[in-house]
């Protein structure tokens, strides 16, 4: 009998790293003028859902000098009322067009759910606000392309919330690939399953629903971070239906160059293992779970953990704290005047939206915006 022994480290990731340390991929080399700025970023969150709840309960972990959530905009004046007591913000406005007028605001977070990015991603670069706007960040590749356009035209820092690529554990990753720590990577596999049948972004196509936007978005955004924004040679899907027209169950195959694969799989019926491994010549990185918002790595055998902070209020998604790392790298692009994060591109986000297509036309998945 073998006996296989994984050890254990854990990684205190409770505080953040100075602001101009940090990953080196992960921005420039900043200045000393920007280093010594201690004015807070100011943010403005766009809609009252569930994960907004979760983004202003993470920006709270970070240091007050830091980030500010300064103003809070819903369609129903109520609602952001609401909000705003519950998480002592200032500004309450009901609707969009307010936030987007107000002067105070360095950065806008967009939660609303995707069928809706276009029109309020637009209106904010349009009003000169720079924009994190939750991921998927648009229903098809065209509406992307709208979307990455306008902020360049208005000359605004723009992201995609790909929050899992500003884990520590994300981060550990490409460390480790660029030291060649497990060789040349040969095989990518992951997967994410969820029983979610009867929520209704899953279900409803006219929400924008089905398994690939929601939840194959976290298993290929992996393995575009693995082959290094690598456009695939080749991409093959099948899938099963639910009753309502969307996506239910997705197998994609990804074939890159030098006979480099990855294959993932996500469903929406049930649970499974939620892992990822990642194959090289020289060893194994795994991801033993929650893949979407990893605190722990597995590499040759060794685990350490990457816990996140605990909420000061009650979140509504696991592991939500660890929006944190997202909303540190856009103070940091913006410190530095940069419009894209090197992390989290707009090259990266049409790739996304490319492959999200090309997945959807082999399994047959068509929602209205594909023939606007």
């Amino acid at each position: 009998m073998m006996l296989v022994f994984v050890l254990r480290h854990t990684v205190k990731t409770d505080t953040m790293a100075p602001p101009c340390g940090g990953e080196r991929p992960l921005w420039p080399t900043p200045t000393v003028n920007q280093c010594q700025s201690n004015m807070a970023t100011r943010w403005g969150i766009c809609s009252a859902g569930k994960i907004s709840n979760d983004f202003t309960v993470a920006l709270k972990t970070l240091p007050p000098g830091d980030h500010q959530v300064v103003a809070v905009a819903a369609r129903k004046l109520e609602n952001a009322q609401e909000f705003a007591k519950k998480h002592s913000i200032p500004r309450a406005y009901g609707g969009y067009e307010a936030l987007a007028r107000d002067p105070d605001i360095d950065v806008v977070y967009i939660g609303v759910i995707h069928p809706y990015h276009l029109s309020t991603c637009l209106l904010f670069t349009n009003a000169k606000k720079n924009v994190l706007c939750e991921k998927p960040l648009a229903m098809n590749a065209k509406e992307a392309k709208q979307i990455l356009a306008s902020a360049k035209e208005n000359d605004v820092f723009f992201m995609e919330a790909v929050w899992t690529r500003f884990f520590p554990v994300s981060v550990e990753i490409r460390r480790l690939l660029a030291q060649g720590e497990i060789g040349e990577v040969k095989m990518v596999r992951s997967e994410f399953g969820m029983p979610l049948h009867g929520v209704p972004r899953v279900m409803q196509k006219e929400l924008g629903a089905g398994t690939m936007l929601d939840l194959g978005v976290y298993c290929l955004q992996l393995t575009c971070m693995v082959y290094n924004g690598e456009k695939p040679e080749s991409i093959h899907a099948t899938g099963t239906f639910m009753e309502t027209g969307v996506d239910d169950i997705d197998v994609v195959t990804l074939k890159y160059s030098n006979n480099r694969l990855a294959v993932f799989i996500c469903r929406s019926d049930i649970e499974l293992p939620n892992e990822a491994v990642i194959v090289g010549t020289k060893g194994t990185i795994r991801i033993p779970g929650h893949i979407w918002c990893p605190t722990s790595l597995v590499v040759n055998g060794k685990e350490t953990k990457y816990p996140v902070p605990e909420p000061y209020l009650p979140i509504n998604f696991i592991n939500s704290t660890g929006m944190r790392y997202e909303a540190e790298a856009v103070r940091q692009c913006l410190l530095k005047g940069l419009k894209e994060s090197a992390v989290m591109s707009h090259a990266d986000s049409l790739l996304l939206a490319e492959v999200e297509d090309e997945v959807r036309r082999q399994i047959g998945v068509v929602y209205s915006q594909d023939s606007q």
